[in-house]
């Protein structure tokens, strides 16, 4: 069972919240703000920790810099309301895990919950072996069958720890950025669905759900090239479909993606990446994470 801790000074929404995860069997607490939550953490360590991202006291941007400074292994998701988009963003490039717009809570919350607590954990498994590793290269083809997405993932975030980073939050965050990567391939390039689409989520994954029944969609795979050494990560990934346009992408992203949870990705990725490109011909997305290394401590020396 996981332990939840849900932060919002909202009476209304923390039991909304509340109800949500433990309908999927999550055990749930409870506090008013940011400083709330930190006391709380500091006698009890939750699994991960879903808030609000305006409150006061301290908001959700701050209880994730405090969070990752303190406790980096739990994750962080924040509950977004609409407007609240670019500083959404920003707590992305800050290190919170993921968000959820507060009108899609019904839809998402535990679903988000469930898969960043899953890359959390595979995050766990096999830590002392995958230190150990200096490089790697793999090469995979996945076909039309969204199952293997996961496992994917989880091989190249153990892979990751090949990469030194700041912490195990971070090794999350660039798997999910690379799954979401994968999606857009997937989504966008094989099965041809636009960038720029006007539809809410539910008719977006019945459009998926379609084509991914029909050919010429059916037969196409995505491509994805990793390669991981101490000093960089390189994620290729490419798709058997026509050129994806990304400059029909929408400006306003960042505020459609709270209605269109499927554009998340595009704010998700440069938030997280040092560089992402785009191929010429629309076929291939390339990102780069190069390795964060601590600047060693000086200490001062008294003269005596």
């Amino acid at each position: 069972m996981s332990h939840v801790l849900i932060v919002d000074d909202s009476a209304t929404d923390r039991k909304l919240a509340g109800r949500l995860l433990e309908k999927s069997g999550a055990q749930v607490r409870y506090a008013l703000h940011g400083r709330d939550a930190l006391d709380q953490v500091q006698h009890e360590r939750p699994d991960i920790i879903v808030c609000d991202l305006q409150m006061p006291e301290m908001n959700g941007l701050e209880l994730v810099e405090a969070i990752r400074a303190d406790f980096p292994a739990i994750p962080v998701i924040l509950m977004t309301a609409q407007g609240s988009e670019q500083i959404a963003a920003e707590a992305l490039r800050r290190g919170a895990a993921s968000y959820v717009p507060k009108a899609a809570l019904a839809h998402h919350l535990a679903e988000t919950v469930e898969r960043i607590l899953l890359a959390a954990e595979a995050d766990r498994l096999h830590s002392r072996l995958m230190h150990s590793l200096v490089e790697d290269a793999c090469t995979f083809r996945v076909a039309n069958d969204p199952e293997l997405i996961g496992p994917l993932v989880g091989h190249i975030q153990e892979l990751l720890r090949c990469l030194p980073l700041q912490d195990q939050a971070e090794r999350i965050r660039i798997s999910v950025a690379v799954k979401h990567a994968i999606l857009m391939a997937d989504h966008h390039g094989n099965l041809e669905i636009p960038v720029d689409l006007a539809a809410d989520d539910d008719e977006f994954e019945a459009l998926v759900d379609e084509r991914r029944m029909t050919e010429p969609y059916a037969d196409r795979a995505v491509h994805v090239r990793a390669q991981i050494s101490r000093h960089e990560a390189v994620f290729v990934v490419s798709h058997d479909g026509p050129p994806i346009a990304f400059d029909r992408l929408p400006r306003d992203v960042n505020l459609r993606s709270a209605e269109q949870s499927w554009l998340g990705g595009f704010v998700l990725l440069p938030a997280v990446m040092d560089d992402i490109q785009y191929s010429p011909d629309g076929c291939t997305i390339s990102l780069f994470k190069k390795a964060i290394v601590e600047e060693p401590l000086e200490f001062a020396v008294d003269d005596e």
